[in-house]
């Protein structure tokens, strides 16, 4: 029988303080007295921190790296006590589909890349074409924007050589504006966002087949991609509303008001709230019968079977996370908002500006930061929604159809109820590439919108 990790990482933590200790004493005797000391003074600040470490390392370090492990072997109730080694196949197996669709993710792929190749083009096009002042760049962004447009309509096999010549021409086109005409990219959020909605509108009205068809297809026939699909919706529906509605209640709160101190608890009761407290009081609200039913009903609308209707399964637990953590992330934006000095706000009034020439030009550049932290924070616990659902109902994904299913909800289901560790290890570690990858385009588009000094 092997050593149990644990011990293993007791008896080599133990040899790090032994070694440490030993370093200590032959450093006394060959150094000198200036640098013993800072040899001395290392030592004992690795020594106060072993401990802590010895702990981390039990049950965070070793549980992160053996799962990884885990991931790639056949470890199921069969296999507890011999995992079998099959490689890549657990992470194959989550995106495989039941049945085939008609639907190629080759082609969807494709077409959903030449679409963003197109608003790139049009992008630069637009907001770019006044700084060019040569025709040869401007016939090139011309060019690139006629190729992105016109690879919409050609085949499959035309489809991959226009993606080629266009990342080729948009990297040329990047390059050569940075080195001689100072790109910039700080053009306006509202006018790239308009842009892309009529760029992708235009391409379903077209009947362009992107990769938003081919996983509306595929998540009835792989229940991990369904997973993904539910996760995706919930967060692109709670994150914003909740980032928003704390804004506005830090606002508020921030403002000469009678009782504010009160009003601020109220609003942070709900997160220190039990989740399941919360959310066994929303199942009773939700309810046929419920409390909202009640309200409809009492303004003579007809009631609405929340817990029993399939398409309302993710906006109910958005209602409940989004009641939940409002008050939580009002009170980091109200901390945020009286870090704000005064005086920029007395000079702004100086100068005539009104209230929401205040907000857009000091409040809300000077919030970046904060704001930042928010939507790092917030999106990846949004990821990682599970108790919600599986109090409000009562252990199961939504009521039919796996409506509710979340990828963490996933990861439980074939952990605990099928005792499939690999399968289970191997989805957690595509929701942390997952997580990894929006908190890593989060930090780049970021790099040179928030402000880090008042």
């Amino acid at each position: 029988m092997g050593i149990p990790a644990e011990w293993t990482i007791l008896i080599v933590t133990l040899s790090i303080a032994f070694l440490l200790f030993l370093t200590q004493k032959v450093s006394k005797k060959v150094l000198s007295r200036g640098k013993y000391r800072k040899v001395k003074e290392s030592t004992e600040a690795y020594l106060y921190l072993l401990p802590s470490m010895v702990v981390l390392a039990i049950f965070v370090f070793w549980p992160v790296i053996y799962s990884f492990i885990l991931s790639f072997y056949k470890w199921d109730f069969q296999n507890q006590a011999n995992p079998i080694f099959i490689g890549l196949k657990n992470y194959t197996k989550l995106f495989t589909l039941k049945h085939s669709i008609d639907i190629s993710f080759n082609t969807a792929f494709f077409n959903t890349l030449l679409v963003l190749m197109t608003y790139i083009f049009l992008m630069h096009w637009i907001f770019d074409i006044k700084k060019i002042k040569e025709n040869t760049y401007r016939k090139m962004i011309i060019s690139m924007s006629l190729l992105g447009i016109i690879g919409v309509f050609l085949s499959n096999l035309l489809f991959i050589a226009a993606v080629i010549i266009s990342l080729i021409m948009v990297f040329l086109y990047t390059y050569l504006s940075a080195k001689k005409f100072a790109y910039n990219t700080n053009d306006k959020l509202m006018g790239r966002l308009i842009l892309f909605a009529i760029v992708y509108t235009i391409s379903v009205k077209i009947g362009v087949v992107e990769i938003i068809n081919f996983l509306n297809a595929a998540k009835e026939e792989s229940d991990f991609i369904k997973s993904i699909w539910n996760t995706s919706y919930y967060v692109l529906l709670s994150t914003p509303i909740t980032i928003f509605l704390a804004l506005l209640i830090a606002l508020l709160l921030n403002r000469k008001l009678f009782g504010k101190t009160v009003f601020r608890t109220i609003y942070f009761i709900p997160f220190v709230t039990s989740v399941v407290a919360v959310s066994l009081v929303w199942q009773w609200i939700f309810n046929d019968n419920g409390l909202l039913n009640y309200i409809l009903g009492f303004f003579g609308l007809q009631k609405t079977l929340w817990l029993k209707d399939a398409k309302y399964t993710i906006p109910t637990v958005a209602i409940i996370s989004i009641w939940k953590l409002v008050g939580y992330y009002s009170v980091i934006f109200l901390s945020g908002l009286q870090n704000i000095d005064k005086s920029y706000y007395e000079a702004a009034e100086v100068d005539g500006a009104n209230t929401w020439h205040q907000f857009k030009f000091i409040t809300w550049p000077l919030l970046s930061p904060t704001t930042f932290f928010i939507l790092i924070v917030s999106m990846i616990g949004a990821f990682k929604v599970f108790s919600e659902i599986f109090v409000l109902y009562s252990g199961m994904p939504g009521p039919y159809n796996n409506s509710g299913l979340t990828v963490v909800y996933y990861i439980y289901d074939k952990f605990y109820s099928e005792q499939r560790m690999g399968e289970a290890s191997a989805a957690a570690y595509v929701l942390f590439g997952i997580i990894l990858m929006f908190t890593f385009i989060q930090i780049k588009a970021g790099k040179n919108k928030v402000h880090y000094d008042n």
